[in-house]
């Protein structure tokens, strides 16, 4: 009679708090993060709390949900990445070492209540944590996942019994959630941080990137309980603004919430930025340990009133180009065709490198960093751009022009290539064996670079690859039904300017040469890499395709020069 007058009274208590509790919010991401049967999977995969300390050195904690560390094993195989993967390379691991537990599917109440003891257990004083959750903070209170927190930063709780286990739990306010971890943080001698949640790839009425409401409920958790907060949600939003809708696109990856590389790289970035913006003193000490987030870029001389134009590209624009029997690449002897009194000039050109392999290693990232106003980009890839995908050295790209991608894992080669002094030099960076990587088409590796280009104010122009000295018939080797096909198509459907060099230059060869034996002094050591002579050759074609297209760039050419 007792235990049936205590589950009358509990039922009572229940009705009344869910009564007074707004309604919980829908589940508006539309996907599942990690299903009951691959959680464990994830677990394994996830760090040990305080595994990776070093000494005295303090740890930075990061707690989120698949934002931070997406896929059951975290480690991109599904062509996504949560922030937290990138989030060290902005520490000094001499100082601090970074560790990502956040796991998919959790919300601030489901990591609390399931992910967060062990690490608690592991904080030392001195530590950090950043907590940053709340994306699945919406669906049933009592069901399903049964994850959602009230809305807000009140102190309301809600009695629940989860339906299809009969548990007995107290159900908080996001905020309430917050002010949890705040206080186990500082009662472990720890420094909690707040930061707000990642951007979705979604759109208010007035075009700009929604911005998560949880924003304002941590901030006013922060204010109340003097602790920093870092509004991460805004500064990658206006980042997304800045980007526009195509470019956006390809910062998630599947869906609408979770990022590919593109996006989570830019979240760690703005999480870092963020730190470092701060003026909140409670942050200089975790400053202290932090590299710079200062952008790369080139080391521009530039000169009051003139542009800059930058080569982009492979050997073919830039090479050993110094000893005039030598191998030259024609970006490096643009100033035998541009007047260098009206316009700078700069070849960050990289010999080996496929548009994958440049990007990948964040040399156009210099580029795109340095660009202002009125700059010009000279796009030329293309020799290295068809070949192995997945294996060294792993710099092939999809063939074709259409947007196209696919997740490969990269390999290791079957057998040890022989390799010279130059080969050396040209091995990319950025790879190892085992990793994923999403990789895309020559022709949207050329759109990106057109758009970022133009997204800085500045002028793209799309440049054929040169032609190779393979001869067949009395004529030279034409690619016009691959890279041929691939550039013209890009090139109508983002209307940048195209300068075919490749034909232009296979014309003039055709007519003066007429053989491989005869055109060989434009070549130097094998058929692809030109000799001085070749290199100027390709610069002369290069002028003759910008006054052939009246382009705005021919006006800063040398007069007289054919």
């Amino acid at each position: 009679m007792k235990r049936h007058a205590l589950c009358c009274l509990m039922a009572i208590v229940a009705l009344s708090a869910t009564a007074q509790i707004t309604e919980a919010p829908k589940d508006v991401n539309g996907v599942i993060d990690n299903t009951p049967d691959s959680i464990a999977k994830a677990m394994t995969a996830r760090p040990v709390p305080g595994s990776s300390r070093r000494g005295q050195n303090p740890v930075l904690f990061l707690i989120g949900n698949s934002t931070m560390r997406t896929g059951t094993m975290g480690n991109g195989n599904n062509g996504q990445w949560g922030w937290g993967y990138f989030a060290h390379e902005y520490f000094d691991a001499s100082k601090i070492t970074v560790e990502n537990h956040a796991l998919g599917g959790m919300s601030s109440r489901t990591f609390y209540n399931k992910l967060w003891a062990p690490v608690c257990d592991a904080i030392k004083p001195g530590d950090w944590v950043i907590i940053s959750i709340g994306h699945n903070d919406n669906g049933p209170y009592d069901s399903g996942r049964a994850r959602s927190s009230i809305p807000g930063a009140g102190y309301d709780t809600l009695n629940v019994v989860i339906k299809e286990t009969g548990v007995h739990e107290t159900v908080y306010t996001y905020g309430g959630y917050m002010r949890k971890y705040i206080n186990d943080v500082r009662a472990r001698g720890g420094n909690p941080i707040l930061m707000s949640l990642t951007p979705r790839n979604a759109y208010d009425k007035d075009g700009r990137v929604v911005r998560k409401e949880h924003t304002r409920w941590q901030m006013q958790v922060a204010a109340e309980e003097g602790v920093p907060f870092v509004d991460l949600n805004e500064i990658s939003a206006q980042k997304l603004d800045r980007y526009g809708h195509w470019k956006t696109d390809y910062h998630f990856f599947l869906d609408k919430i979770h990022t590919s590389r593109f996006g989570a790289m830019m979240n760690a970035r703005s999480a870092a930025e963020g730190i470092m913006a701060s003026h909140n003193p409670a942050l200089n000490p975790l400053k202290a340990m932090m590299r710079s987030v200062a952008l790369p870029v080139h080391n521009v001389q530039r000169h009051k009133g003139r542009p800059v134009i930058f080569f982009t590209g492979d050997s073919t624009v830039k090479n050993e180009d110094k000893d005039k029997d030598g191998m030259w690449g024609w970006g490096s002897v643009a100033n035998t065709i541009f007047d260098t009194n009206k316009i700078d000039i700069v070849n960050a050109a990289q010999a080996g490198r496929s548009c994958r392999s440049y990007l990948k290693e964040g040399r156009w990232d210099r580029v795109y960093n340095s660009l202002q106003p009125g700059d010009f980009v000279v796009i030329a890839f293309g020799h290295n751009d068809i070949g192995e995908i997945d294996k060294p050295k792993y710099r092939g790209c999809i063939p074709t022009a259409d947007d196209t991608c696919h997740v490969y894992k990269m390999k290791a080669a079957k057998e040890k290539p022989t390799e010279n002094v130059i080969d050396q030099k040209l091995k990319p960076q950025n790879v190892n064996v085992g990793e994923y990587e999403v990789v895309y088409s020559f022709g949207w590796y050329l759109k990106k670079f057109i758009n970022d280009v133009r997204e800085k104010g500045a002028t793209p122009v799309l440049v054929s690859l040169t032609p190779r000295n393979e001869w067949k018939d009395g004529k030279i080797e034409r690619r016009n039904q691959s890279y041929g096909k691939w550039y013209r198509q890009v090139a109508e459907e983002t209307g940048c300017e195209f300068v075919d060099i490749h034909n232009i230059t296979a014309d003039f060869l055709d007519k003066k040469c007429g053989s491989k034996e005869k055109a060989s002094k434009y070549y130097k050591r094998d058929h692809t890499h030109t000799s001085l002579l070749g290199a100027q050759t390709n610069a002369k074609s290069f002028a003759q395709g910008l006054r052939s297209n009246n382009s705005p760039l021919a006006g800063y050419l040398l007069k007289g020069k054919k």
